[in-house]
Parts: C-alpha cells; sequence; structure tokens
C-alpha cells in the first residue's frame, strides 16, 4: 500500500474539491447557496465572556416550557447546558426534558439538575444546540467528532439526535466560522476491509487531503498504528485532512455518502439550522433559512 500520508494538498487548476477565485468550480457543482439566503444580524453586549453570552442568547431565545432538548458537546454547550439548570432552578423555564448527544453533555446535565432520558427513535426532540468544530460561513453546514471521543461517545448518535431535532443551534466562535473550512473530516468506515475503504477516499481526494486512520492512544500515523480507535458500533474512523479550503463542505459530504464501505461522517448540513457566533463585538445571529441581509441591532 501507498503511504496516504503522503497525498499532501498541493492543488492544481483542475482540483474539484478546493476553493479558488474561479467561478466556473461553483458551476460544476451546480452549488446555488448565496450569502444573501443567510438571515443576519448583530447583537452587542458589554459582557466579558462572549461564549457564555451565545449560550445564554440560546436558551434564553430558544428553549421554551416543555420542550424536549438534545445537549451538544463542547464548552459551549456546557455553558448552555449550565445556564439552563440554573434556569429550570429558578422557575423561568419548566417541564424540559434533554437528550444528551455524548458522556459529557449528560455528565453536566445530571450535575445541572436537568431531567434526562436516552434518545430512541419515538422521541421527537424540540430544539437542539450544539458546539460545532467548524462550519462552513455559507451554508452553515458543519463538522462535529473531531474530539477524542470518551467511553461510549458515538458520533452517530450525535448526528442522529441533531437531525431529529426540529430546530438545530449551533453555538461557535468567530474563528470557527469559515468562508472555505480545511482541516480534517471524520469519517466511520467499516473495519472489514477496511483499507480498502481509505484508499478510496484517498484516491478521490488525492493532492486535496491526507487520510488517516484515528489511534485509540497516542500518535499513530496513517495506518493507526498498533491500536486503532474501533468506536461503539465497531467501526474505525479515517480522519480525512483536507490542507487547503474546500470549496464545497456539503458537495465533499455528498461524496462521501457514496462510498462503500462509509458509515457516516461528521458533516451536518439541514435546514433550518441557526448559528449563534460569538465574538469580542457582540454576536452574530446567522440563519440559513430566509433570504434577508445583514442588520445591525
Amino acid at each position: 500500500m501507498r503511504n496516504m500520508a503522503m497525498a499532501m494538498a498541493l492543488p492544481s487548476s483542475k482540483s474539484p474539491f478546493i476553493s479558488s477565485s474561479s467561478s466556473t468550480k461553483k458551476q460544476a457543482y451546480n452549488f446555488t447557496s448565496s450569502r444573501k439566503s443567510l438571515h443576519r444580524f448583530v447583537t452587542r453586549s458589554t459582557l466579558s465572556d462572549d461564549l457564555f453570552l451565545a449560550a445564554k442568547h440560546t436558551v434564553d431565545s430558544y428553549v421554551k416550557n416543555g420542550m424536549v432538548v438534545g445537549l451538544g458537546s463542547g464548552h459551549a454547550s456546557t455553558l448552555a447546558i449550565q445556564y439552563l439548570g440554573q434556569k429550570l432552578r429558578a422557575g423561568t423555564i419548566k417541564d424540559v426534558t434533554a437528550i444528551p448527544t455524548c458522556v459529557s453533555s449528560a455528565s453536566e446535565a445530571a450535575k445541572a439538575g436537568i431531567p434526562l432520558e436516552q434518545y430512541d427513535d419515538s422521541f421527537k426532540i424540540d430544539l437542539a444546540f450544539d458546539e460545532a468544530d467548524i462550519m462552513e460561513e455559507e451554508t452553515l453546514a458543519a463538522i462535529v467528532g473531531r474530539r477524542k471521543l470518551q467511553g461510549d461517545d458515538s458520533i452517530i448518535k450525535e448526528k442522529t439526535i441533531l437531525e431529529a431535532a426540529d430546530q438545530l443551534i449551533f453555538i461557535i466562535k468567530e474563528k470557527q466560522f469559515k468562508g472555505g473550512v480545511e482541516g480534517s473530516i471524520p469519517v466511520l468506515i467499516k473495519s472489514v476491509n477496511w483499507l480498502e475503504t481509505a484508499e478510496e477516499i484517498d484516491d478521490l481526494f488525492l493532492g486535496d487531503a491526507e487520510v488517516w486512520r484515528r489511534p485509540a492512544i497516542g500518535y499513530a500515523g496513517p495506518l493507526g498504528g498498533d491500536f486503532p480507535l474501533v468506536t461503539k458500533e465497531g467501526h474505525n474512523i479515517l480522519d480525512v485532512i483536507f490542507t487547503s479550503p474546500m470549496e464545497s463542505l456539503v458537495e465533499v459530504a455528498k461524496i462521501l455518502d457514496q462510498i462503500d464501505g462509509v458509515v457516516e461522517h461528521g458533516v451536518i448540513f439541514r435546514k433550518p439550522c441557526t448559528a449563534i457566533v460569538a465574538s469580542e463585538n457582540g454576536l452574530q445571529i446567522v440563519d440559513n433559512t430566509f433570504q434577508m441581509e445583514s442588520s445591525n441591532l
């Protein structure tokens, strides 16, 4: 097997996956989303912790009495969970039930006194919030699953809960909100014949991305070392690492969906979706369901 790590990103003008100033690549994708399709407005505050402000805004603006709420992972989600617990204890929000997406969100919710249920297909989830690892500004397509999995954590479970929610909120910092997304996409693959799947992905994105099997411990190289990670479902994880911005995260996800041996990946793209973007200047609220220009509040 050739060394998959040698597929370094030295994109040519013919690469269909790497962003450039040319408009022809968007035509090749038939990718019609425009920044004008996003509803944006900005709020400003003197609070020093901008991420807490984003978490607080999420709970205050979107969580209502009697809701079933999906709880995401990451620091922003932790802040939102803690604040939601405060509101429940104060009685300003009532009868909320939470569905955790991971071990850490379950632990934080339990400490905050939020009633918990384990997800099954019969649940109607009204709202879910999460912290994306990175988000594509033009479409609000997001990547989750880059972080190290703990215990029974599952990218499949996290995506299932987020995609089942009637409304999805991502809480992110401004530096995670990108016009062109690069870095890794976690891809879950069948552990049987995993190498064939990895090589197919490597060939498809040759020159654009490196493909590494995620290790259970330490730094192990492209093959995952002696202890490759096996998920609770029995799958391996490939980190497909784009070293230059992708032209379209959504199109890359569609390509991954069509590869035999790929079970799931960490890209989420759906409507409706709202991004609460925290910055030093305040919050930017971006929604992908309305065609409205930015406005300042």
